[in-house]
């Protein structure tokens, strides 16, 4: 059941821009990849599903946070259980022990099973957390944001590219759809799958409408004229490609140097600023010599501003934190130490306005004051 957060002034429905969603995604992803300290992790966890249950809309792919949700459970099991046999022990709190197999000397290192330790466990849970907190940031993304309005977005000089990112976050939500299609049309003809025909009752049926859908989009991206090649000068060309590899490096050595704490300061965020401003001219310099038009431009907004710069705030707010006092960021495991929460990383809390400040997504039918849908005449005839 979605949570609906209302305030006193009654905005008109419609839909954030999409890339303003992913800000706020990519900004609380960042703050989770600066701590193991599994009381923030859960805390942004608790921010990103209370804005998805918040701000989701009615699309097919706005329904696919569940899965992401499984998914991220699954990684945690799979973290535990391998580090449950391989090397276990990583302290003194020896929890049981597990039968030991002998190894060749070329696997000098490498222990299968053994004694394994609560600081083992606890190291392998924080980890898992981790990267489960990271899949839903980028799930709450995919659910939040429509990625059609994202491919229209995107610089008309990485449309080819764009359409291509865009098939590939689509793909999930769209199974996700394609299988509770099917599953409704068993539903309807009666009957449940037996484990021996799931594949042919299920699997198939989902792939072969993934493969339809797939057929109807190339389709109709051919009969738009989707990849018709304009004149550019040699030039142009070179200067574009080049401002733009020049900026990628610049980026991927500044986020390097802001998640490596042992860099010196000038590889950090001076080298992210220049790479992203030599990358932006970039593709300037290749838009202009673009063909491709855009038809009704999403606008930009003031939510837009407050929803990307409260996930930035968060990343910032963990940034600090992590200067001040990192122990706080990553607890320690030896000696074995409670998680603690300080001032300073309450700055997650702030990932949670979205709820508020986004406008209400557009609803297929309009809700009476109970939550309940309110049907029609037009509707009924």
């Amino acid at each position: 059941m979605r949570t609906g957060v209302t305030t006193g002034l009654e905005r008109l429905p419609r839909e954030l821009h999409p890339a303003a969603w992913w800000i706020w995604a990519l900004g609380m992803a960042t703050a989770a990849t600066r701590t193991t300290n599994p009381l923030l992790l859960g805390a942004i966890l608790a921010v990103v599903a209370f804005v998805v249950s918040a701000r989701r809309g009615e699309a097919p792919w706005s329904s696919g946070f569940r899965g992401y949700v499984i998914v991220a459970l699954v990684v945690i099991a799979v973290r535990v259980a391998l580090r449950t046999v391989l090397d276990g022990q990583y302290g003194d709190h020896v929890l049981f022990r597990l039968p030991e197999l002998p190894l060749p000397s070329a696997a000098q290192g490498i222990r299968v099973g053994g004694p394994v330790s609560l600081e083992g466990m606890l190291a392998a849970f924080y980890d898992g957390l981790r990267l489960a907190t990271l899949i839903l940031c980028i799930g709450a993304a995919n659910v939040l944001a429509n990625p059609k309005r994202l491919l229209k977005s995107a610089p008309s000089s990485l449309h080819e590219v764009g359409v291509a990112i865009t098939v590939a976050l689509t793909v999930a939500p769209q199974l996700v759809e394609s299988a509770r299609r099917v599953r409704r049309a068993r539903a309807l003809r009666g009957g449940s799958p037996s484990r021996r025909h799931l594949l042919r009752q299920i699997v198939v049926p989902v792939m072969t409408d993934a493969l339809d859908r797939s057929i109807l989009l190339a389709a109709s991206m051919d009969a738009r004229g989707h990849g018709r090649a304009t004149a550019t000068s040699p030039a142009r060309r070179i200067a574009s490609g080049a401002l733009v590899l020049a900026g990628l490096c610049g980026v991927c050595i500044g986020v390097y140097g802001l998640l490596d704490a042992t860099t010196p300061a000038v590889l950090g965020l001076p080298t992210l600023v220049l790479g992203a401003l030599a990358a932006v001219s970039g593709l300037a310099i290749a838009s202009r010599g673009s063909g491709t038009t855009r038809y009704r431009p999403d606008p930009w907004r003031s939510a837009e501003w407050l929803v990307s710069a409260s996930g930035l705030f968060v990343a910032a707010g963990l940034f600090l934190a992590g200067h001040v006092n990192p122990d706080n960021l990553n607890p320690s495991l030896q000696p074995l130490h409670w998680p603690t929460i300080q001032l300073i990383p309450l700055a997650i809390l702030a990932g949670a306005l979205p709820a508020w400040i986004a406008p209400p997504p557009r609803l297929t039918a309009p809700r009476d004051p109970a939550g309940a849908r309110v049907t029609t005449m037009a509707a009924v005839s």
